[in-house]
């Protein structure tokens, strides 16, 4: 049986493009290798000794296109995973490319660990190449755990019960959680998941998508905090072209890539309160229209969203929409963090030194007494993505006094750095809305105090005073610069001498809002709707 090395081909005739995506492949681990154009790549593919780990595919190439060059690929029996790289408007193109044989899609631009997951994807729905020639077409039709198609269904349900074999959970509230996911994945009501960052919410959302009826279609994820409140309604909603100053062309939205399948809205918490009620009008209704779109569209997919917020407590403050909250929380999954689940690490340690040492030249290697219990004695802030995080640098290194001086060093700044967290609704703490700053009874956002009131921590870190510094004064002079252009982001990303498209990310990151959408808000968005809405659901 040959084994996959651990390459990525990358087929893009664009120079820029292929630079940025050989750059990411390097910074999560992989060996990449590009080509200018789909001849090339159809070369590098037949002399490579064994198939990449995957491909990915530019659709919109000269001379020979990306299906053209997929179509070939797939009928001279090549096996490889194949990604196919798309823009925002070419849902019908993604379609097509699914049909010939891809494996996934990706959206331009695409994010580090966006790709990662896309390429482990992959590679887990499917074995290894094997030698026999004749058997390399039916591979990728065949799942490796399902049975013929002529099985009884029953034993195709029964195998996907319980927790996922890529999961380790050994808690009695880890396990409570996956029972909860197969009670409500045959349904298709609206899922919250609840916890910290780093506890693994999108992977119970996308095993609820996965054990669900709707799981041979798009699973599609957005990241509400990820994109500014003028360009997350584009997102979500899609837009018409001469919608606005750069539609040149109409756009679909995630709803509409996810139709049929599900739509999962991670960090939902962070939606501005005015895009808030056109998704929840989404969600009453079923129908929505783009930006600048005159003809409603059916919203026809699964909505599972995710919060590390305590959304009673945003819904006080008037940042949450107390309607939408009832909307969205038919079901909830509340995700204990790590250091309240201790019993699951040692299986999760294991986990990660098994997958990582299989990855990496040097193999796993065993972890001594000492490196064990440090690990399970912490208390990850991170949770479970820190501890993986942790694990795969050991492997990496293979050196323990590197990862047993950065938890020592951990334990050290975590007296000056750790911030009060809330109480979840069970038991959990959960981070407080305005992360590092203080709430005044009002409920707006205190500035941070100058120097704490009690005695000196015992470690100071003047980067991070530095870095806070600056941010203070780069917060005040985009504000300024705003009022003095009267919020005409255009001409303050000019005169502030930066990009159009930084400038909306900046507003975002020090979470100024335009007083003009501000003023045109109801004062109390909470009670909205809320009679009118438990009549419509009972």
């Amino acid at each position: 049986m040959l084994e996959r090395p651990n390459q990525v081909l990358v087929i893009d005739d664009d120079e820029a493009a292929r630079e940025i995506l050989v750059e990411l492949l390097g910074r999560i681990g992989y060996h990449a290798f590009a080509t200018g154009d789909g001849k090339a790549g159809l070369e590098w593919l037949a002399g490579a000794a064994a198939p990449p780990r995957a491909v990915l595919l530019d659709l919109r190439m000269p001379l020979l296109d990306g299906f053209e060059v997929l179509r070939r690929y797939r009928a001279d029996g090549g096996t490889a995973p194949v990604i196919a790289l798309s823009a925002m408007d070419e849902k019908d193109a993604v379609v097509k490319a699914m049909r010939l044989g891809a494996s996934d899609y990706l959206v331009k631009p695409i994010e580090p660990e966006e790709l990662k997951e896309a390429i482990e994807r992959c590679a887990a729905s499917r074995p290894p190449p094997v030698e026999e020639p004749q058997a390399a077409p039916i591979i990728p039709a065949v799942r490796p755990m399902d049975p013929p198609p002529v099985a009884p269904p029953s034993r195709v349900d029964a195998s996907r019960r319980g927790v996922p074999t890529e999961y380790v959970a050994s808690s009695p509230a880890m396990l409570s959680i996956w029972d909860m996911v197969d009670r409500v994945a045959e349904t298709d009501v609206p899922v919250l998941i609840r916890g910290e960052s780093g506890v693994g919410k999108e992977g119970i959302a996308r095993t609820l998508h996965e054990r669900s009826p709707r799981r041979g279609k798009p699973f599609v994820k957005i990241n509400c905090a990820a994109l500014p409140s003028e360009l997350l309604e584009s997102e979500l909603f899609g837009h018409e072209r001469g919608a606005f100053t750069g539609a040149t062309s109409e756009k679909p939205g995630k709803f509409e890539l996810a139709d049929k399948g599900t739509i999962f809205l991670d960090e939902i918490g962070e939606m501005h309160p005015a895009l808030q009620a056109k998704l929840l009008q989404v969600l009453q209704d079923e129908e929505y229209y783009r930006v600048g779109g005159k003809r409603a569209l059916r919203a026809d997919a699964r909505v599972v969203v995710a919060t590390n917020r305590v959304l009673e407590e945003e819904i006080a403050r008037g940042n949450f929409r107390e309607d939408l909250y009832y909307r969205l929380n038919v079901v909830s999954v509340v995700v204990p963090p790590l250091r309240e689940r201790k019993e699951d690490i040692p299986g999760l340690i294991e986990h990660f030194r098994r997958k990582y040492g299989s990855k990496y030249r040097g193999g796993a290697i065993q972890f001594s007494e000492d490196v064990t219990r440090r690990l399970q004695d912490y208390d990850y802030p991170g949770n479970v993505r820190e501890l993986e995080n942790l694990v795969r640098r050991l492997v990496v290194l293979r050196d323990e006094r590197f990862v047993l001086d950065e938890l020592a060093s951990a334990i050290s700044r975590r007296p000056a750095q750790q911030v009060p967290l809330a109480a979840g609704s069970a038991g959990g703490a959960l981070p407080p809305a305005n992360q590092g700053h203080a709430w005044s009874p009002q409920g707006h956002a205190a500035p941070p105090a100058a120097a704490p009131s009690g005695p000196p921590a015992e470690t100071v870190s003047l980067k991070e005073i530095a870095r806070q510094a600056a941010l203070r004064a780069e917060r005040e002079a985009i504000s300024a610069m705003l009022s003095r252009t009267n919020w005409n982001k255009r001409k303050a990303a000019a005169r502030l001498q930066i990009s159009y498209k930084a400038l909306l990310y900046k507003i975002k990151d020090c979470g100024l809002t335009d007083p003009r959408i501000t003023a045109s808000l109801p004062e109390n968005l909470g009670p909205i709707g809320i009679v009118a809405d438990g009549t419509h659901t009972g």
